[in-house]
């Protein structure tokens, strides 16, 4: 397989630009299933090379790995395996505004990239739900991968037979970051939770996850707020690992947002606030949390996006 009309990358336009977004999981009882898709980005530009390169410039993903150990390489490979497939060589140049191991969603993003670029080099012309599938293999779960992929609000469910994913459109609310310093890598979170609820709490933990959905499709956020803090399933035993997390759940409420609850497996907490209003109670939330990152965001509605050079035509 060769790409016409390009070997090296200049500063000229790349031969394909692929764009993921950031995401935030669970928002509260929607533990491993519900996923909202959030603007910020992870890009890839990608030209034709005589061997695997990586680069980046981003703070946030300083010190990647430059060759066919870094994540994105060895994910794309796996997924052109599927297909009996092997890759042509590329130079990726990485740009991301998604802090690294902070629960936004940033290997998720990776994933997803990698089988775009995948799909695009030997034109395996994969659809959605086989992209999400493979992702959610990867993953162990849907939340992340599907909202990075579909963009909007996204609620999955994936099992060892299959993964099924309803997209909807994003709620109508900004959204405030509350982004700490320290990294809290997934698998540290995970081990601190329980292998069994009882029955009784895991219907109300179920419950609390169906009304959310359904406060989000229907325009009540006050509602949704409200059970994003009664989570049974995660976020009660993540509390030693992430220090402060009772409080500032509580605490953020004061500031005019809806409710609150631990971005994936943290230790970001994503706050759902009236739409127009994020930045005024970002600035005011920063001024009195000043170990942490705030900023205004919003839910983005567009999933992964890969743009081709017109210049330059892939062929087999």
């Amino acid at each position: 397989m060769s790409w016409k009309n390009r070997t090296s990358p200049s500063s000229n336009e790349a031969t394909m630009t692929i764009r993921v977004p950031a995401s935030s999981a669970n928002l509260g009882p929607g533990f491993d299933s519900i996923g909202l898709a959030v603007n910020r980005y992870l890009h890839l530009d990608v030209w034709p090379s005589e061997e695997w390169l990586f680069t980046s410039s981003s703070p946030h993903l300083e010190g990647i790995p430059s060759g066919k150990t870094n994540m994105v390489y060895n994910v794309a490979r796996a997924f052109a395996a599927t297909k009996g497939l092997a890759l042509p060589p590329c130079h990726v140049d990485m740009r991301s505004d998604i802090p690294l191991a902070r629960g936004l969603g940033s290997s998720a993003a990776a994933i997803i990239a990698a089988i775009e670029l995948a799909d695009q080099l030997v034109h395996m012309n994969a659809t959605r739900e086989e992209k999400l599938r493979f992702a959610s293999i990867l993953e162990g779960h849907p939340d992340n991968v599907g909202a990075c992929l579909y963009g909007g609000l996204t609620i999955g469910m994936h099992t060892e037979k299959s993964t099924n994913m309803v997209a909807q459109p994003s709620p109508d609310v900004d959204l405030v970051l509350m982004v700490p310093s320290v990294e809290l890598l997934t698998k540290e979170a995970r081990e601190v939770l329980p292998e069994t609820l009882p029955y009784r709490q895991s219907i109300e933990g179920s419950a609390c996850g169906n009304v959310l959905v359904a406060a989000l499709l229907t325009g009540d956020f006050a509602l949704a707020g409200e059970l994003m803090n009664r989570d049974r399933f995660h976020q009660p035993y993540r509390t030693g690992v992430v220090p402060g997390l009772t409080e500032a759940l509580d605490d953020v409420l004061n500031y005019g947002v809806y409710g609150a609850a631990l971005s994936g497996a943290g230790p970001t907490i994503l706050c759902l606030a009236p739409s127009g209003e994020g930045e005024a109670i970002a600035k005011r939330i920063q001024e009195d949390y000043p170990d942490y990152e705030v900023s205004a965001a919003k839910p983005c509605d567009h999933g992964s996006f890969v743009s081709i050079s017109p210049t330059v035509a892939l062929t087999s």
